[in-house]
């Protein structure tokens, strides 16, 4: 390859020929782009991610030899006599050879040191400047550049832990051979001599925080392929303490001291080789440097890297998976590598020795000795290397022993564990002893997740439970998690632990509601089993999870009582989310309904907190107070309705009677004592049921001024609205009523109102009296705020709703002047889902246990969908008297009850429904909204 190069080279790059820096620079930008692109058919062609980058590096090489040649030649031309010494070095990326198409590019123009003679350098520096750094520039290439003398750069590097690891990748490319050499000799007395240990402990540190930058996970939805937990730092910065430490260059030479097993070094080549051609393919087809794999381009990376599944869904799964096995892979070992590194005397300390010397020195120390384990510390690790050989059911027995005595794993046990795991054999996995330990495990309230997160991480979980293991780095794409289901699952059981031991309010609610079941701790097996059926795909996975869990409940000997829970459990983990997500619960019905479906008090608790860990494990943030409060409700009305039963005959009368005369006592200002009845007698007996006393009498105050409007108004002005607002600090949110006349689309204009004002719509309660008087609910929220602080928003709706529902003005005109300005702006909400991947659905149906027509929606969010739904349901003839708004990073989530505003027979309803389905399909499909919206 080097010969071609430099063919190419000599055919394009003649400078010394081409009379003018116009003419330079032409033909660099012509040499950098042919080269680069034959570079990219390789990469296309199935090229390995080390030779692409160190192909790229190789041309930059050549290009920056020319040009340093060309302005050392104009120096000699401008400045005769002797010149000063000088070399160009690659640094950083670009000093290990390893250039991704859209990198930095690093060099360090080196002087040598003579004296205090500074200033003699500066006409070179001017000429390279102008020959070679105002060319790259020129280029469009992203240059960082210094001028140092070997004086300089080893002060510079004494101050700035950057500038010394940058010399640790110190390359030569262009002068003299013997300043290189120089320099070389004195970087390795550097280092050698400037403290070693603080270094290695500066490189941990900044390890510890790039990680925890990241969440400290390698499972994020949006990796960061060189940043990352799990990235190409984790890789180089294990090299760099290296060559601090043991001086020493090559991944490889780690194995040869034995720091690294061979099946080590093999697992971290193969993942950096991985993300280097990830890499390099964003790169390739990016317009600017980055390294994030975003939502977006992971469709497109995945199938321009090979992977050609039929489903876009199944491609980006399958490379996404590849994707965390290879990170974890790394990040596993790097952890490995930074713990041995760290114990490693340094190279200058004598004699040198191997990793396992000084591992047989440490055994030496003074420890405590159980079941064949050593216990040193607070860490645990092994007597004979034979400890699992004599005993296979240690495997499990050591998390017992780790977290019943607070222990954590050393790094050589763990290597160990992993290295022995296929002595968990069929009949050890069978074994009631094994059997008996890891129920032991789940049964430690508080402190189950450490102890599953180390067995995962080991590999013993998924080894001991195989049908968990096909949870593995499997990427879900659903609406509110798309990453993998074995980390899901381990934070929803992180979440219990908290629900166990936590002061937080938050968490001891659900800790008084576990502690009333007769089992608390059953709900950790739960939880590891609840998505077990997602290893055959997401569609209907809690059945499958039933059928996939029975002989794991059988095999771990769980008694036939606590099996039937269980199975009841992650058959319907998912129904308490979706009733009070969907369905109005201040509707008596859909109590009555899901109680049917829980059975009984105990599976209703078990639910509850289940399905709060299950929303907290998926992202503490998709969890806040209105959520909660909805939860709450619907868990207190159906206890209520399993200690009390349905009302009896004249329950609910006694209840009104008693509201009815609580109101009248009070003598609301204002208010007549004959207003007060009519609002009884026009209103059905669930809105007081289910209605606050005090906002009651906020409805009855707001229908007195919208009746008092009619005598002191024209016609037109009878129509305007009456609108209040009220923030509900507890839960975040902004409490919008709406008195007005009722008519025809009104959910719409007030849904189109809100959009164009900017604000989020949560959900909507919608009754109206019998007089034709609309009381309308709006739960809304400001973007990024939760209550609606801004004025000027509240303002913008009150004159939209006025202009829509007075002048009758159609706001979609505005609405889409908002979804203009949302799509020419760059910064596009991390964590949209993509259309081409995301599944949009649209059900309308009957649900007889309601007695409702119901229209359930999910489709990517947009400004302008609800007034487009909303509206396309007033336009096929029917009324929304329920809305449940719910949207979740980019997700739209609605539910609408929807009655006819014809009468018609059961058929011709049907009919009407049908069509209602498709018309609202096309709003949301990927293929047509583009045409619907504008």
């Amino acid at each position: 390859m080097a010969e071609r190069l430099l063919k190419h080279a000599d055919h394009r790059l003649p400078l010394g020929d081409l009379s003018t820096k116009a003419r330079r620079l032409a033909a660099c930008k012509r040499f950098h782009k042919l080269e680069t692109e034959m570079i990219a058919m390789r990469h296309r062609a199935g090229e390995s991610g080390l030779t692409i980058v160190r192909a790229l590096s190789a041309v930059i090489d050549i290009l920056l030899t020319r040009l340093f040649d060309f302005a050392i030649e104009r120096y000699a031309a401008e400045h005769p006599g002797e010149a000063p010494q000088v070399n160009l070095v690659a640094i950083g990326g670009y000093g290990r050879g390893e250039l991704s198409p859209q990198s930095d590019l690093d060099a360090m123009f080196l002087f040598p040191s003579r004296g205090r003679g500074r200033d003699k350098f500066k006409p070179m520096e001017e000429i390279l400047t102008d020959e070679i750094l105002y060319i790259l520039w020129d280029m469009g290439l992203t240059v960082g550049h210094s001028f140092r003398t070997i004086d300089e750069a080893f002060e510079q590097a004494r101050q700035d832990i950057q500038v010394k690891t940058s010399l640790l990748e110190a390359r030569h490319v262009a002068g003299p051979p013997s300043l290189f050499a120089t320099f070389e000799q004195a970087n390795q007395n550097f280092i050698q001599r400037d403290n070693p240990k603080a270094y290695i402990e500066a490189r941990l540190q900044d390890q510890a925080a790039r990680r925890a930058k990241h969440s400290d996970t390698v499972f994020l939805q949006e990796p960061d392929i060189k940043n990352g937990v799990g990235g190409l730092r984790d890789y180089q910065n294990i090299l760099w303490m290296a060559r601090v430490k043991l001086g020493i260059r090559r991944v490889e030479d780690l194995h040869a001291l034995n720091y690294l097993t061979a099946a080590e070094l093999k697992e971290l080549t193969r993942g950096y080789e991985f993300l280097l051609r990830v890499r390099n393919d964003l790169h390739f087809n990016s317009r600017r440097a980055t390294d994030l794999l975003s939502l977006d381009v992971q469709p497109r990376l995945a199938h321009r890297l090979g992977y050609d599944q039929r489903q876009v869904i199944e491609r980006v799964e399958a490379f996404m998976r590849d994707y965390y096995s290879h990170a974890r892979a790394i990040y596993r070992i790097t952890r490995i590598l930074e713990h041995r590194l760290a114990l490693a005397p340094a190279e200058n300390d004598k004699p040198r020795v191997t990793f396992r010397e000084v591992l047989r020195s440490r055994r030496r120390d003074k420890v405590k000795r159980l079941d064949g384990f050593l216990i040193r510390g607070r860490q645990l690790s092994f007597e004979e290397e034979s400890v699992f050989q004599e005993d296979p059911v240690r495997l499990i027995r050591v998390f017992r022993h780790c977290q019943q005595l607070n222990l954590r794993l050393d790094f050589e046990l763990e290597a160990l564990i992993r290295s022995s795991l296929p002595r968990l054999t069929r009949r050890i996995v069978r074994s009631s002893e094994a059997n008996k330990s890891f129920r032991s495990i789940l049964q430690t309230s508080g402190s189950v997740f450490p102890t599953l997160s180390s067995m995962h991480e080991c590999g013993v979980l998924g080894k001991f439970v195989p049908e968990w293991d096909k949870l593995t780095c499997l990427v879900q794409h659903e609406f509110y998690h798309r990453y993998t289901a074995d980390v899901h699952t381990l934070n929803t059981i992180r979440e219990l632990d908290l629900v166990f031991t936590s002061s937080e309010p938050l968490y001891v609610k659900y800790r008084e509601i576990l502690h009333e079941t007769s089992i608390p701790n059953l709900l950790y097996l739960i939880l590891l089993l609840h998505d077990i059926g997602k290893a055959r795909g997401i569609d209907n996975h809690c059945q499958a999870g039933v059928t996939i869990a029975r002989p794991i409940l059988r095999r771990l000997e769980i008694s036939p009582a606590h099996q039937e829970k269980i199975l009841f459990l992650i058959k319907n983990h998912l129904e308490m989310a979706r009733f009070w997500q969907r369905y109005d619960l201040d509707d008596p019905r859909s109590t009555e309904a899901f109680a049917e479906l829980v059975e009984d008090p105990e599976k209703l608790r078990l639910l509850a907190v289940h399905t709060f860990c299950d929303s907290r494990g998926t992202a503490a943030s998709l969890w806040n107070s209105y959520k909660d409060t909805l939860h709450t409700s619907l868990f207190r009305n159906t206890l209520a309705h399993f200690e009390s039963g349905p009302p009896g005959p004249g329950g609910d009368a006694a209840q009104l009677e008693m509201i009815k005369n609580d109101l009248l006592s009070r003598k609301i200002p204002g208010v007549s004592e004959e207003e007060v009845l009519a609002h009884f007698n026009l209103l059905p007996e669930r809105y007081f049921i289910h209605t606050g006393n005090e906002e009651i009498i906020l409805h009855l105050q707001m229908v007195n001024r919208l009746l008092k409007s009619i005598n002191q108004a024209d016609t037109v002005g009878s129509l305007r609205p009456v609108i209040d607002w009220v923030d509900d600090l507890n839960r975040s949110i902004t409490a919008v009523d709406i008195v007005t006349w009722d008519r025809a689309g009104l959910f719409y204009r007030l849904a189109g109102a809100f959009s164009v004002a900017g604000l989020n719509i949560l959900s909507a309660r919608i009754i109206s009296r019998a007089d034709h008087i609309a009381i309308d609910t709006f739960y809304v929220v400001e973007p990024g705020r939760g209550i609606v602080q801004s004025q000027k928003a509240r303002e913008a709706f009150e004159a939209n709703v006025e202009q829509a529902l007075v002048a009758n003005k159609d706001l979609y005109p505005e609405i889409l002047k908002q979804a203009k300005k949302l799509q020419d702006s760059l910064l596009r909400p991390s964590g949209t889902p993509l259309q081409e991947s995301f599944p949009a659905t649209v059900h309308v149906y009957h649900e007889l246990s309601l007695k409702r027509n119901i229209v359930e929606i999910q489709a990517c969010d947009q400004i302008g969908l609800l007034y487009l739904l909303s509206k396309t349901i007033y336009d096929h003839g029917f009324d929304i008297t329920f809305a449940r708004i719910n949207t979740e990073r980019g997700v739209a989530i609605d539910t609408f009850y929807i009655e006819s505003t014809q009468p018609e027979d059961e058929s011709e309803e049907t009919a009407r429904l049908l069509e209602l389905r498709e018309a609202l399909t096309r709003i949301i499909s990927p293929d047509t909204a583009q045409a619907v919206h504008y």
